[in-house]
């Protein structure tokens, strides 16, 4: 039982085909990239034995030349194709090289899994084509933050909306973020000038290229529409926030450390609900940096959620995970999940890491339930360390230097109910605390 209200099964708009019709449409925008996919796999197959793993994750030269004489592509489609596989799931990347992924398996047979992996292309838009040059980079991220009113407008449209109407709401959206940022356009250095109407024009152009490269939207003379797909796709974006606007959890306005904490007391089918809701309110790109900022802080279980949120983004979150993987408060988390993107079960990913990263991350993780558990979870987890002895243990626990190891022994000690292990714990704690042996 639960006292939950449930909603009807929402709806579509009048004249969205069905899941079967849009999926074929997917198949046929992505042909390219699915004979790409399918192409990687038959030649991995026939060197096997050989050495060669696969495609590098970026095609060769030679790479291009063979793929386009066998399927007749030209090198320009090689590619496109090549990249939109990468985006949709078709091909996975595995430490260096690309191999078939899942999704390939389940492309003829499995209508959601096509459609989930265009909508993975459609987030990832703006990565379709460059941005344009001499434009700052903080202007180009403000207009891939209001994309999604546009599409909104577009979707409750329903009809072709004009250019000149675009840029005029591109505008002002531009205009409310900053204000919503609290910035004073004085053009310091800790602030972007605002794009110039010029400047905008272009980035508007370049956006709704790239949208248009998806098939999510086409162009007319100075007018845009959405195509069935992209208006599917905005529909399940607003409904994805709707949800989350009506659950319990109710954290599509927070920030990403107070969204994490939301879920902490969720399940985790729940919380990562809750993750993908948060998630389709706001452009990937700021999505992935404002976890990873969240990560960063005090707060041991808003990084270990932080990384679960992650991994429902996926490959495009990849970049920035492999960048935090430089830094050491993040090096473990951030391996675990690049080994579990390239493939790595959860259980085995734990052997991408030194034992000094695992016991980081020990730590780390004693910390988190040490502020937000039970007693009787932190002594499961000293129980669970993987050690021949406790004061090996303890040896590792000291050496690595984890900034909350004081805290951790002490509240360990306070919750462990053998006297001679606490009183173990509370001279390591005293000796980390004062520097002694």
């Amino acid at each position: 039982m639960t006292n939950r209200r449930t909603r009807p099964a929402p709806r579509p708009p009048e004249g969205t085909p069905g899941p079967a019709e849009l999926a074929q449409r997917v198949r046929a925008s992505l042909s390219d990239a699915a004979r790409l996919a399918r192409w990687a796999e038959r030649r991995t197959a026939n060197a096997a034995g050989t050495g060669y793993t696969g495609p590098r994750p970026l095609l060769s030269d030679a790479d291009v030349e063979q793929a386009a004489a066998e399927l007749g592509l030209t090198s320009g489609q090689v590619r496109v194709g090549w990249d939109r596989a990468r985006l949709s799931g078709l091909v996975e990347v595995h430490g260096g090289s690309a191999r078939p992924g899942w999704r390939l398996h389940a492309w003829d047979r499995d209508d959601s899994a096509v459609l989930r992996g265009w909508v993975a292309v459609f987030d990832a838009w703006s990565l379709i084509h460059p941005a344009p040059d001499g434009i700052a980079p903080a202007a180009v991220a403000e207009v891939v933050e209001a994309m999604p009113q546009l599409l909104s407008l577009l979707q409750l449209s329903a009809g072709p909306v004009t250019v000149p109407a675009l840029l005029d709401m591109l505008g002002q959206r531009v205009a409310e973020l900053r204000d919503e940022r609290c910035e004073v356009p004085y053009g310091t250095p800790e602030t972007a000038p605002s794009p110039d109407a010029a400047s905008l024009a272009r980035l508007l152009r370049w956006a709704l290229g790239c949208l248009g490269a998806v098939d999510a939207l086409t162009l007319g003379p100075a007018r845009a529409t959405l195509t069935p797909l992209g208006s599917w796709a905005v529909w399940v974006k607003l409904e994805q926030i709707c949800v989350a606007a009506q659950s319990p959890a109710g954290n599509i306005e927070q920030s990403a450390a107070a969204m994490l904490r939301g879920c902490a007391r969720l399940t985790p089918g729940p919380a990562r609900a809750e993750y993908r809701a948060w998630l389709a309110a706001r452009p990937v790109g700021s999505a992935v940096t404002e976890l990873l900022q969240a990560a960063r802080g005090e707060d041991a279980l808003v990084r270990g959620l932080a990384f679960e949120a992650l991994r429902v983004v996926g490959a495009p979150a990849e970049p920035e995970v492999r960048a935090a993987a430089g830094e050491s408060a993040l090096r473990p988390y951030a391996l675990l999940w690049l080994a579990e993107h390239d493939g790595a079960d959860p259980e085995d990913a734990q052997d991408a890491l030194t034992r000094e990263e695992s016991t980081w991350l020990w730590v780390d993780t004693a910390a988190a339930v040490a502020d937000h558990g039970e007693a009787e979870l932190l002594v499961r987890h000293l129980d669970s360390a993987v050690r021949t002895t406790v004061p090996r243990l303890l040896d590792e626990v000291r050496a690595v230097g984890h900034p909350r190891t004081v805290q951790v022994l002490i509240a360990l000690a306070a919750a462990h109910p053998d006297p001679a292990l606490a009183k173990a714990l509370r001279r390591a704690a005293f000796q980390v605390h004062t520097g002694g042996e």
